[in-house]
């Protein structure tokens, strides 16, 4: 009988094997079947725990629509058409972005896609004049509701990086980049908004700091001689979200106290990293 049991352990029809080969044979009728195969797979240790994530993030990416992951309208960092390079130069750099729309007018009327490498070739060129026809690059726009899994391929196929999202009336709803869709898959990539391990406020140049959202609200008001109240919430993520009664976009801003709070980093869930600027307050009439 033990020969026997043992023989049935060992057999690849039975087990989690044989029940995943015999759903991918049969035909799989729901993706939770799929993912409860392959957690069960990880808890083994046959997958890795970051490759799982990453299966996860590329299942749930076709779920996914371009509105669920843009930066919204008015997080937009946009350059005017009719702008003088001196007047560009400073958004560029404060921002720290790669690619910028280019309007004419408002928001809705996006004329191409202005990259900051181009403008840097300019900068550098000596010209007396800038003319920015000379630098735009044509401009993507895609619906609201574009799945994530189709414009992925069509932004490789293109070589595309940035799209402009409108909605059902044609207006300008937001924008998203290649680097928004990669990281429902991959996680969140690094860059020069990251803040390091050790350090949850980090100074920057011209009275700037970085801060992580999951910064407590007790080490802000000890690092910048504040007051804010921790009865409510924890951490500074906790507290602009209070303030805006949800969670934000990339690139919204809004002023608490005497300071300034813009979201660099979030998802659908939390705020990662917000950079903080005080803000000058008119003085009091007598």
């Amino acid at each position: 009988m033990a020969t026997k049991a043992k023989s049935k352990a060992n057999d690849p029809g039975s087990g989690w094997r044989g029940r995943l080969t015999r759903t991918l044979a049969g035909g799989l009728k729901e993706r939770a079947q799929l993912l409860e195969l392959l957690r069960e797979a990880t808890k083994r240790g046959l997958l890795d725990a970051d490759a799982m994530a990453m299966v996860e993030g590329a299942l749930t990416m076709a779920e996914l629509q371009a509105r669920d992951v843009m930066v919204a309208r008015a997080g937009m960092v946009c350059i005017r058409r009719d702008d003088p390079l001196a007047r560009i130069l400073p958004a560029v750099i404060d921002s720290g972005h790669s690619r910028f729309p280019v309007v004419d007018g408002d928001r809705d009327d996006v004329v191409g896609i202005l990259l900051a490498k181009d403008l840097l070739r300019a900068a550098g060129s000596g010209t007396a004049k800038f003319d920015m026809r000379e630098f735009l690059r044509p401009v993507v726009f895609v619906p609201e509701a574009k799945r994530l899994d189709v414009l992925l391929k069509e932004f490789r196929g293109t070589r595309n990086h940035m799209a402009i999202v409108i909605d059902e009336y044609g207006g300008v709803a937001g924008l998203v980049t290649i680097e928004d869709v990669i990281e429902q898959i991959i996680g969140e990539i690094d860059d020069e908004f990251d803040i390091e391990d050790d350090q949850n406020i980090r100074g920057e140049a011209e009275g700037q700091f970085l801060v992580r959202g999951a910064t407590r609200i007790s080490e802000f008001n000890e690092h910048f001689g504040t007051t804010f109240n921790d009865a409510e919430f924890d951490t500074v993520a906790g507290l602009v979200m209070q303030q805006l009664g949800r969670v934000p976009r990339r690139g919204e801003s809004v002023v608490i106290g005497t300071f300034e709070f813009r979201v660099l980093r979030t998802d659908r869930r939390r705020i990662d990293s917000l950079r903080v600027t005080p803000v000058r307050t008119a003085p009091t009439a007598a």
